[in-house]
């Protein structure tokens, strides 16, 4: 009765070259069993490590990327939080004939305000706001909640100054300091 490989050799499953190889692996394996050395691991063992190797790669870079989606998402999220935040408390109906100044990334630009609203601004009762190239006008506290998610969105936060009380021996008291010189 004829080996297998020989019956796969008539059949024309497998050429001579493979039945050569299959032998010679077969005689490498039993060689490293018997002395105990370890040589070049087999063609199929070869394949094997390499397969298993593109697949860690392929997961380590999967995760990468799903973490980086996952960080996208997380700052668009926070981003429309930011933006309800603001348009749901922005002070509408300010416009006035005091202009502020303020710097809006790298442009300066201004604001008219009315009277109240412009010394509420400065003495920082009011903040202003900026999201996507939008000036927002909202009260202290609200730039405080909108700075806890991201500091860069507020622009001008000015310190709270307290009531303008001259002091009893002050001897300019008669004379007022303007905080902001209007030409």
């Amino acid at each position: 009765m004829a080996s297998l490989q020989d019956q796969l050799l008539k059949a024309g499953l497998t050429t001579k070259q493979k039945a050569r190889q299959a032998n010679t692996d077969k005689r490498k394996k039993n060689k490293q069993k018997r002395s105990g050395v370890n040589h070049d691991a087999s063609l199929q063992e070869q394949v094997r490590q390499d397969l298993e190797k593109s697949k860690a790669e392929k997961l380590a870079k999967d995760n990468a990327l799903n973490e980086q989606k996952k960080q996208a998402l997380a700052e668009k999220e926070q981003q429309q939080r930011i933006l309800q935040v603001l348009e749901h408390h922005q002070l509408k109906g300010i416009d006035g004939e005091h202009v502020y100044n303020y710097t809006f990334g790298t442009k300066i630009k201004k604001l008219p305000l009315d009277e109240t609203t412009y010394n509420a601004l400065v003495n920082g009762r009011l903040a202003l706001c900026g999201l996507n190239e939008v000036t927002y006008l909202v009260t202290s506290e609200t730039a405080d909640k909108v700075a806890a998610l991201d500091a860069t969105v507020v622009l001008v936060k000015n310190d709270q100054v307290e009531e303008d009380t001259p002091q009893e021996d002050d001897p300019y008291a008669d004379y007022q300091i303007p905080d902001d010189l209007m030409w």
